[in-house]
């Protein structure tokens, strides 16, 4: 497989959005299905709008659909430079198929998706307090 794909997502408190105490249930089945991608020698590169708005707003085609929708056109995911899919995160099934490769093995397809675990009750965008750093300055969460 040589698919390259570059996944756009929303504001999110870390890279995956998989911390915190109200996990969005598409994000751990969508991070599956982007390791999947990798160990199939593809390529995967992730931008975060929260952390990363230089990459949205260096991208002609981000851009255009950032001011057309929003960020509801968001996550946006382009596949060989090519916007494929915008508003939600496709499936390992979209995926394979993208890169031309058949998911003959039923066991290959997207993993189920994962309730949300309960709030927790610890403070933090993360659900856990954030690091202190040497200069006593408050570090990133996640």
């Amino acid at each position: 497989m040589s698919l390259s794909i570059v996944v756009f997502d929303p504001a999110m408190c870390c890279s995956t959005g998989v911390c915190g105490p109200s996990v969005d249930p598409q994000l751990p089945r969508f991070a599956a299905d982007l390791d999947w991608v990798k160990s199939q020698g593809g390529s995967v590169e992730r931008f975060n709008l929260s952390q990363q708005p230089a990459a949205f707003a260096g991208d002609e085609a981000v851009r255009r659909v950032l001011e057309r929708d929003g960020e509801a056109g968001l996550p946006l995911v382009k596949v060989d430079g090519e916007v494929k899919c915008s508003g939600r995160y496709p499936s390992r099934e979209e995926l394979a198929g993208w890169a031309g490769v058949a998911l003959a093995d039923p066991g290959l397809a997207s993993a189920p998706a994962v309730e949300a675990a309960p709030p927790a009750k610890s403070s933090g965008c993360c659900g856990a307090a954030k690091a202190e750093t040497s200069a006593g300055k408050k570090s990133g969460c996640c």
